[in-house]
């Protein structure tokens, strides 16, 4: 029995095993990647089905096409808005409701503003001064006012042209950060919370990318008005507009251009305010500014220019008197040229400027998403 044992062990060791003639077959998981790396047409249907659903929805928001007639009694859209200064007044009330909270931001970022990025500097606003008290035609042919407000526009246009790219990105990204603490401060005050400079510097960047975005693409479509900065420099260099007939040709190719520009931009400056909103992204904010603004686009383009006729007044009250002052200060104390006085009032300007412009359109978007009127 043992050595029938071990016969049957040895046997079972010694035995080969069967080799198969099939031939190997792939296995589930590759067949699976094959067939799905395949077009797959069901899928292409479901695509075009979600593409002609999108078209069909954007058509149903905004009915009205380019190159086609509108008939006046199909394109009328309300927007219950006060007149011009009354809107004004309720901007300029809001902010005065709330002047301590929105003073100190101003303030904080105007500081910023001057040390880290340097709008202007002491030197330069004290050459561009000399330079225009020297020349004596310039002096007789526009007075003191003329003389500050070249200055002015000097130190103002000159100042960002001067920086370094560094200083430019953060004079940039400050910027940003007061429109973007403006809007949350007045969106808490509005709801009856009382918030802090604290909380609003700490809680208002969360939306900043997605604001950024919305600045480079106002940048493109600044695009046709820088075309025509460059078009008239090229002209008027070699003598092409000496003519009338050539001249009156440019400025119908100018005003059609900026008239591109501006149509753009009109909901690109509601866009700004409806991407602070939490979980809003930038395609998706322009596609709501452009749905709120169809319509009625004109009336919003006509408040924005009002806006930006307010803030012209407003550097020129502020600003050409301090000039002045500066200026016979400078006369009377030497030590005074050495004052950084003007840059750092002109710093605290551009943060005004911002918070003041920020409050205006969020206040007008607020007032645009209270009628709820869709398009004719």
């Amino acid at each position: 029995m043992v050595k029938s044992k071990k016969a049957s062990v040895q046997a079972v060791k010694t035995r080969r095993p069967k080799v198969s003639s099939k031939k190997p077959q792939p296995s589930k998981k590759t067949t699976t990647r094959r067939l799905t790396s395949l077009p797959n047409p069901r899928g292409l249907k479901k695509y075009f089905e979600h593409l002609m659903i999108r078209i069909g929805s954007f058509l149903n928001r905004r009915p009205h096409r380019s190159f086609r007639r509108t008939r006046r009694r199909d394109y009328i859209r309300s927007l219950p808005l006060p007149s011009y200064s009354v809107f004004t007044h309720i901007v300029t009330k809001t902010l005065r409701q709330n002047w301590k909270i929105f003073m100190l931001l101003t303030l904080f970022y105007g500081m910023i503003i001057f040390i880290f990025s340097g709008v202007t500097s002491q030197d330069a606003f004290t050459n561009i001064s000399k330079t225009i008290e020297n020349a004596g035609s310039i002096g007789e042919m526009f007075g003191s006012y003329g003389r500050a407000g070249l200055i002015l526009a000097g130190t103002v246009l000159t100042g960002p042209t001067s920086l370094s790219v560094d200083q430019q990105i953060y004079l940039m990204i400050a910027l940003l950060f007061v429109w973007l603490t403006t809007v949350w401060l007045l969106r808490e005050r509005l709801a009856g919370r009382k918030p802090k400079l604290r909380d609003g510097l700490y809680s208002a960047g969360a939306p900043f990318i997605a604001t950024l975005m919305l600045v480079f693409l106002a940048l493109i479509q600044l695009l046709p008005i820088g075309f025509v900065i460059v078009l008239y420099a090229a002209l008027a260099m070699v003598g092409a507009l000496s003519s009338g007939l050539s001249m009156m040709i440019f400025t119908i190719f100018a005003t059609l251009l900026i008239a591109l520009s501006l149509y753009w931009l009109t909901s690109t400056f509601l866009a700004l305010v409806v991407v602070t909103l939490p979980g809003m992204y930038p395609l998706r904010a322009v596609k709501v500014a452009g749905d709120l603004v169809t319509g009625r686009r004109l009336r919003i383009l006509f408040r924005l220019l009002w806006m930006m006729l307010l803030i012209a007044l407003l550097w020129l009250i502020v600003a050409i008197p301090l000039i002045q002052l500066s200026t016979w200060a400078s006369h009377v104390w030497t030590w005074w040229v050495f004052v950084p006085a003007v840059p750092i009032v002109i710093a605290c300007m551009f943060a005004w400027t911002v918070v003041w412009c920020s409050s205006y359109v969020y206040l007008l978007y607020r007032r645009i998403i209270d009628d709820d009127t869709k398009p004719a």
